[in-house]
């Protein structure tokens, strides 16, 4: 074959090599190991996501739906391996999870809940097997293979032994909070808001009753009722989602809140919920989950030693899920469609 002919045979693969690139197939804005992502699921899961402010110019929504992209793409090679090993959540999985999000509410509301999120029950449930799925795929190759040993956990406590040296007392607090002023950032799981004073007094008064008589199969004044109650009623936005969990409060704080709740919060029992208490921010019912006295804690404390683990298998998992899912990505063959426009419409005039 004479030089020229190669020359021509090398320019038309460069061509058609470019061709490719350039002419992605219609509606698809990335190929995974040979699957399509379609930009109909990319805005499908752009809908279910919180929305940009009304501000936000062309450039930010495209910015956020290429990280969700980059998000669901990761999310495709690991299914991929999760099906290659047997790992894909069963229906009866699905049904599970699905039946414990419907528990604390309404068909209505619960209709409501996914229509708020752009979403129908076959929606949440294709992506209640892909949560499940990976989660399987995750514990069987990372979870399960972490060893948090005895020298782990006291080599941290003498490295941040400070941190376990309470200067005074604390309080370890839990509150529901109903508040008479409409806010629209208010997030419980029920989606429920006091508009004005009287709602907030009544929502207050059927909390405590819940709380007193039992509710949904929990026991009157049980931890875990005051947390069920939280997540579902309390309007309060930093607390609501962990069950009305406020943390440890030193005590010196108390200075700055009235006698008379200072008075309540020193004299009732750990784990008794309180009446229903109006303070300038609303109604509150209150629970000391435990008293925590001055003083070092040592490393012999089984509360220590727990949240020590816990602290060094967190650190462990998320390093070790990073380092495996970039080594899935280098290994897939990937074509996002969607970057590669972004790119290519760079510097042209719209």
């Amino acid at each position: 074959m004479n030089r020229s002919v190669l020359v021509f045979a090398a320019a038309l693969s460069v061509f058609s090599w470019l061709s490719c690139k350039r002419s992605p197939p219609a509606n698809v804005a990335a190929v995974v190991n040979g699957r399509a992502i379609t930009y109909s699921e990319l805005d499908k899961a752009y809908q279910t996501q919180p929305q940009p402010s009304e501000g936000s110019n062309q450039d930010q929504v495209m910015t956020t739906k290429l990280e969700l992209l980059n998000s669901m793409i990761t999310s495709e090679i690991m299914l991929q391996k999760a099906e290659k090993e047997g790992l894909t959540a069963v229906d009866a999985d699905v049904d599970a999870e699905l039946n414990k999000m419907k528990a604390p509410y309404t068909k209505d509301e619960f209709e409501r809940k996914l229509a708020e999120r752009h979403m129908t029950v076959d929606d949440l449930k294709a992506q209640l097997r892909r949560d499940l799925t990976l989660q399987k795929l995750i514990n069987k190759e990372i979870t399960s293979k972490i060893a948090i040993t005895d020298a782990d956990v006291a080599a941290y406590y003498n490295t941040n032994k400070a941190m376990y040296n309470h200067r005074e007392p604390e309080l370890h607090l839990a509150q529901i909070l109903v508040t008479p002023f409409p806010d629209s950032n208010v997030r419980n799981l029920k989606g429920s808001k006091a508009q004005n004073d009287k709602e907030a007094r009544q929502k207050i008064a059927d909390i405590a009753g819940r709380l007193a008589r039992g509710d949904q199969g929990l026991a009157a004044g049980s931890d875990e009722l005051f947390s069920v109650l939280a997540q579902n009623y309390s309007e309060d936005p930093n607390t609501a989602a962990n069950g009305g969990d406020m943390g440890l409060i030193p005590e010196s704080n108390l200075e700055k809140v009235s006698p008379e709740l200072k008075r309540l919060l020193l004299s009732i029992p750990p784990g008794v919920p309180s009446n229903p208490i109006q303070t300038q921010n609303g109604y509150v019912i209150l629970k000391v989950i435990s008293r925590e006295p001055a003083g070092q804690r040592e490393l012999n404390d089984p509360r220590v030693q727990q949240s020590i683990r816990d602290t060094l298998l967190n650190r462990k998992d998320t390093l070790l899920k990073s380092a495996y899912y970039e080594v899935a990505r280098n290994n897939a063959k990937i074509q996002n469609y969607l970057a590669l426009s972004i790119s290519d419409s760079a510097g042209k005039t719209k």
